[in-house]
């Protein structure tokens, strides 16, 4: 009887032990996190970061002077494009066609990137690529020939890098030869897509 009586006091204990530590389990699983805000110190605030100089974009103010720098071309550098210009051969074509030889491409090719470099830095300057035909057909027939001829020029530097914005065409058809003899000779002269610069 002595011996059962410790058996149940014994039991009662653990059950009472384990009890106690089951209600501290769920107590502390149930226990809600504490929220209290913490003020933060001065090196804990957030900053903001500074960025070394050189990595700053450019200011807007500072891009509108450089793009104000670019849209006029100085009469220095206006000169050496017409330079340029005048050394570049004009493209010759065939009686009453509009495609390049290769004569003629390879005359536009001379130069084209140097053109080209001085330009990309000027990019409101344009460059102006005339059509002309010889004297023979109506006057209605040259302009739309010379023109023909005009745009197969502007295609062409379009192709060798110059932008599309930068080039205007324009057919003068047989009203400004350069020639005025009647023989083939004169007339292929006559034939001819011719670029300069736009004033």
């Amino acid at each position: 009887m002595k011996q059962a009586n410790t058996l149940i006091t014994g039991l009662a204990a653990i059950a009472i032990l384990s009890a106690a530590a089951c209600s501290r389990k769920v107590a502390a699983v149930n226990k809600p996190p504490d929220i209290t805000p913490v003020a933060a110190t001065p090196s804990q605030q957030q900053r903001t970061p500074v960025v070394p100089r050189e990595n700053n974009p450019t200011p807007p103010r500072q891009v509108a002077v450089n793009r104000a720098k670019q849209s006029t071309m100085p009469p220095d550098v206006r000169k050496k494009l017409d330079q340029y210009l005048a050394k570049l051969e004009d493209a010759l074509f065939d009686y009453d066609q509009s495609t390049i030889r290769s004569d003629a491409s390879a005359a536009l090719r001379d130069d084209v990137s140097v053109i080209r470099g001085i330009l990309a830095d000027y990019p409101n300057q344009k460059l102006v690529i005339e059509g002309h035909t010889d004297e023979r057909g109506s006057s209605e027939y040259n302009l739309a020939l010379g023109d023909r001829r005009a745009h197969a020029v502007q295609e062409f530097l379009s192709s060798q890098g110059i932008p599309g914005p930068q080039l205007a065409v324009v057919s003068y058809g047989k009203e400004r030869p350069v020639c005025t003899d009647e023989s083939e000779s004169c007339w292929q002269k006559n034939r001819r897509a011719h670029v300069t610069a736009a004033p």
